[in-house]
Parts: C-alpha cells; structure tokens; sequence
C-alpha cells in the first residue's frame, strides 16, 4: 500500500483483465491499477487488422446484443456511437454439399418448429421423421450434468446431433456435442431436461418467451471488436505493461508478491491484491503454490485450438454476390471449414469502406484437429478459397488474405464444468485479495467475460474497502463497493 492507495495487479490484458481494471478504477478513488500481460499487444482473442485495406477483426467479431455488460462497457468507454449491427442473419448449413437454411425457430440448433426444419432440408427423410418421436418417447431423465448430444440424441435422433447441434457448437467452443456440459453450454435447454417431456416443446417455449421487438442478437464495433480493448485501457488509467511474463506468486503479511520476467533477471512486484485474468493452464501454474486444489481443477480444462482465414475478393468476381450472412459445415461431413462468415454481407459497414469487395471469414479447426491447424499458411488459405469456389462460385484468386491462428484459445466446457467451477471458486474463497476472471469460468462470449471481470473487481474492492470509506467515482457502479 502507498499512502492511502492500494495496488491491484491483473495478471492477463485480456478483455476480462482490462474490464476488471476498469471496473477496479471506477470503483474507488484509492484503487491504483497495474496491468501485466506476457503477449506483445493487448486484447488477447479480441484484434482487428487491415485486409485489403479494411479493418477487419481477426477474432471475436461480435458479442451479443441481448446480454447487456458487453455493449454497456463499450459505452462507457466512449464507443456507443461505434456500435454496428448486422445487416442479416440469415445463415446456412452446408450439408451434403448443398447450402440449406437454417430453419427458423431453433434454440442453438434444437429445433421447435417442424415445418420450418421439414423446409431446410438439412436432416434426411430418416432423421425428419425421427424427430417427433420426442413427443410420444417416455421422458428422458436427466438428474445430473449430461453431454448435450447424449440428451439430444435421446429426444431427437442423432442426425438432430450431427446437422444442427455440431456446427452451432463447434462454432462457438471448436468443441465435441459428445463431450460438451449440457447445463454450461446450455443451461436454458438444461432446464427443460429436468422438467419438461418432450424437448420440442421447451423448445417451442424457450422461442415463444423471446419478445418480439428483443432487437438484434448480436453487435460489433465500427473499427473491429479488435478496438474495445485500447478503448477500456485508456478509460481504466490503469498502467499497463506488455511483454510481462509473470510466472510465481506468493502469499506476504500483507498482500500478494509476483515475480515476473526472466529468470536470470526476475521482477519482484509487490500488491494489494491479485486478479488473475490469464487462460485456465496459466492460471493453474500461478496458483499452484498458494491454492494447489483450485490449480489441479484448473488444469483439467482443456482447450481448442483454432485459426480464421480471411478473404477479399472484388465484387465482380462472385457469380452471385452472397446475401446471407455465412454458413456453418456439420464435421460429420468431413470439410476442413467449420463456418463462413460473408462479412461485407453480414455487417454493411465494412461494404462502405469498399463497395468493391466482399470479405469472408472462415474458420478451421475444431478439438481434434491439431494436425489440420499445423499446415502452413498458404495450405489453410488453399482449403478456404478451394472450398469458397465450390460453394459460391467465385472465380480467381483473392485479392488479399491474412491467417490468424489461435492456439488453446478456446476453454472446454466438458460435463462437470459448473460443478469444476465450483470447486476453484471454493478452493480459493479463503484466500483474501485474490479473485479469478475470463472465458474460462461462466461463458466465452464478450458479455460473460465481461460480467466475471466485474464479480471480480467487486471481490477484491469489498476485500481492500471493508467499512465503505471510498466512494465510487461513477454513482452508476455504486453496488461495486457494497460486494
């Protein structure tokens, strides 16, 4: 502690670590902030560069719209006025080879409405009439935490599973229906396994609770998701370090020591207290030391890997020019792409910066297939525009390309993830001013990233302010300092 002024370290320049560092600022005028990150830039999943002279995100491209803490932070940090929304969001499956819409009505791929699965075309004859089987089949009783297709399966066939369940997973976790937590990835479907017969049904009422004018479900920023993170760090006035490795902490009398940076010339860094934003096998060896039950549960998270391709063609090279936002490739169809994103089609701004191009997004690689992320970068940008010239038509080469690879990016949530959750949580609740954020714990998308950053800034405010004495600089963060 300096004078009346405590020192918060975040370990990770993440967004969870830099919203944490945000949050911390905000919430008491005796807080002073330092965050360290071992990478070159902030921003962590979230960065946005220039292909073919348009800024284009590299990860995350959106955050949802209907989950407040993301597009709340955005603005109040100053970019309200960059939040975009799509244009559409009218996807595609590509299934056996043939690019069919994904029907209306569903809850991440469980459908509710047969007519509108009847009219995709996506399942064949066999597995469309395997679904409402789901009405008349004795329940399915689910009392524990379940893989999402052995439930799904049971109710609706495994071509349900394969066609519909696999892609929207795998687009979002790179992950395995077969192995992936019913109640985390999940949880509003969770609900209807416990108490509802028929899974159409929860489906059909799950859709119907959605208000009408809810708005879109998703949003992005202007310049790329990629600016968020410049954006909080500059509004945090946190100081924040790159190129900082920290590699041990330790418990003193009176906070937390780290030692960061190389071994032969290590720095000792003294704090208050400790928010440990890093990925689940970073964070597992900096708490194996101090909590070794939270880090072993830690380290049993584990990872995909994937890379996003992006593409600029000129207009005129499209036969058609695409007008859905993108499609999603079922793995048991065997294609290196699991999704494409048109993304000059699905957010118009990027269509304003040059009218002449179009961009696409593709994504490769899901748990599994390491070997297929080990290709070189002239490999994976071959699969994308060999398997975007089979399925849109377009002539040529593309104007320009960039490959960005995100190696263990992408924390599993297997069966057992809220209960694993849990117990680090517990593991570390005895130990004062120490708090963990990220992907890792309660959801991968922005907003839940965002809302463990806050549970975390408030954990260690409520540790370093037990009587109240500081005042929050902004009255709408008030329940900051109550814990």
């Amino acid at each position: 502690m300096e004078g009346n002024r405590c020192h918060v370290v975040v370990v990770g320049g993440g967004i969870a670590g830099l919203a944490a560092a945000w949050y911390l600022r905000r919430g008491g005028e005796g807080v002073r902030v330092t965050v360290l990150d071992g990478a070159r830039r902030i921003g962590g999943k979230l960065h946005a560069a220039e292909v073919a002279g348009v800024s284009v995100d590299a990860g995350a491209e959106a955050m949802l719209a209907r989950r407040p803490e993301g597009a709340e932070l955005a603005r109040l940090v100053g970019l309200g006025d960059e939040l975009r929304h799509p244009g559409t969001t009218r996807a595609a499956v590509l299934s056996r080879g043939v690019l069919r819409p994904l029907p209306s009505g569903q809850v991440m791929g469980v459908p509710s409405d047969l007519t509108a699965l009847a009219g995709s075309g996506i399942l064949s004859p066999g597995g469309l009439a395997r679904v409402p089987l789901d009405r008349i089949l004795p329940p399915t009783l689910v009392t524990t935490d379940v893989s999402v297709a052995a439930y799904i399966r049971a109710r609706m066939g495994g071509e349900v599973v394969e066609r519909l369940i696999e892609p929207m997973l795998g687009g979002v976790y790179a992950g395995r229906a077969d192995r992936l937590s019913l109640e985390a990835t999940m949880p509003r479907i969770a609900v209807a396994a416990r108490s509802e017969r028929s899974l159409l049904t929860a489906a059909r009422e799950i859709v119907a609770e959605t208000p009408k004018d809810a708005g879109p479900v998703f949003t992005t920023l202007r310049q790329g998701m990629g600016t968020l993170p410049a954006a909080v760090a500059a509004a945090s006035g946190a100081e924040v370090r790159t190129g900082v490795m920290v590699r041990e902490m330790s418990r003193t009398e009176t906070g937390w020591r780290l030692v960061a940076g190389p071994v032969p010339e290590p720095e000792v860094i003294e704090a208050d207290a400790v928010i440990v934003a890093v990925p689940a096998p970073s964070a597992s060896r900096l708490l194996a030391a101090e909590a070794p039950r939270a880090a072993a549960e830690l380290a049993g998270i584990e990872y995909a890997g994937m890379a996003v391709v992006t593409l600029a063609y000129p207009r005129e090279a499209f036969p058609e020019p695409p007008t859905g936002s993108g499609y999603l490739v079922p793995p048991v169809d065997g294609r290196p792409i699991k999704a494409a994103t048109f993304s000059s089609v699905k957010w118009p701004h990027l269509a304003e910066a040059d009218p002449g191009l179009i961009l696409l997004r593709c994504s490769i690689g899901r748990l599994g297939e390491e070997a297929l992320l080990q290709r070189d970068d002239a490999e994976l940008v071959a699969l994308a525009t060999a398997e975007t010239a089979e399925v849109t038509g377009v002539r040529g080469v593309p104007r320009d390309s960039r490959v960005t690879r995100w190696g263990g990016s992408l924390p599993q949530y297997d069966v057992g993830h809220l209960d694993r959750i849990a117990r680090i949580r517990g593991a570390v609740a005895g130990l004062p001013g120490l708090a963990l954020c990220g992907a890792a714990y309660d959801g991968l998308g922005i907003p839940a990233c965002v809302s463990t950053a806050r549970t975390a800034a408030a954990r260690i405010l409520d540790h370093l302010n037990p009587a109240g004495e500081w005042q929050p600089k902004d009255e709408s963060l008030t329940e900051l300092t109550k814990g």
